[in-house]
């Protein structure tokens, strides 16, 4: 049985923030909370996103964050990093990327929710830190952390557990799809093998779907060319 404590919740609606001599609109600061919360189909009570098209939605209803990373970030930026200094709802400690898949099913609290993606790290990260390459640094190191689609709604709270109820038998863990999406990008056969994972989230499916169709086309090309 994997199992995980939860150190945080942290919520947070979208503020107004400078970045490159613009307003953006972020909801990027989150902030521990206490009390109880209820899990909706698309997020905690009292949170929001600014952006969403890329962010929030149902596959994206939840996005959590390993404790275990902390430490890490803590070395590279100089700071000390208190919960939700990703924009995670959930702090984890005892998960990481490596220890879960694709469509793993999962009980918080009173909720029931499914692993749908890696997060994707966006420039709200460089936002929030004043630096540019922090995206990248996310994505080069796989310290992405991942999103929750909720399955059944309900209360969570600070200290409950996080308890895997069903492994999906497809064994695509969330280091792998980021290993697939932002290093081997030029691998269709494992392009099609995450895509018959149905739980993966849309916006990731469409994305393998368009790559294994430029392969396609570039493969065509050559073969016409011979």
């Amino acid at each position: 049985m994997i199992e995980a404590s939860v150190l945080s919740l942290n919520i947070g609606l979208p503020a107004q923030m400078p970045f490159k001599g613009k307003e953006v609109s972020t909801g990027i600061f989150k902030k521990p909370v206490q009390g109880p919360l209820f899990l909706s189909r698309l997020n905690f009570e009292g949170d929001g996103q600014a952006d969403t098209v890329h962010h929030g939605g149902a596959d994206k209803a939840v996005c959590v964050y390993p404790y275990e990373h902390y430490a890490y970030w803590e070395r590279e930026l100089d700071i000390k990093l208190e919960p939700g200094a990703f924009g995670e709802n959930v702090t984890l400690d005892g998960l990481r990327e490596d220890d879960v898949h694709i469509g793993d099913i999962f009980s918080l609290g009173e909720a029931v929710v499914q692993i749908s993606q890696p997060r994707q790290p966006c420039f709200k990260l460089a936002l929030r830190y004043g630096v540019p390459e922090m995206p990248v640094k996310v994505q080069e190191t796989g310290y992405t952390g991942f999103y929750f689609r909720v399955l059944k709604e309900g209360k969570v709270e600070r200290l409950d557990k996080l308890t895997r109820t069903q492994r999906h038998p497809h064994g695509i863990s969330v280091s792998e799809a980021n290993r697939l999406m932002h290093v081997d990008k030029n691998d269709p056969d494992a392009a099609r093998a995450m895509l018959q994972v149905e739980e993966l989230s849309e916006s990731w499916r469409k994305t393998l779907m368009k790559r294994i169709a430029g392969s396609e086309a570039d493969t065509t090309t050559r073969l016409e060319g011979i």
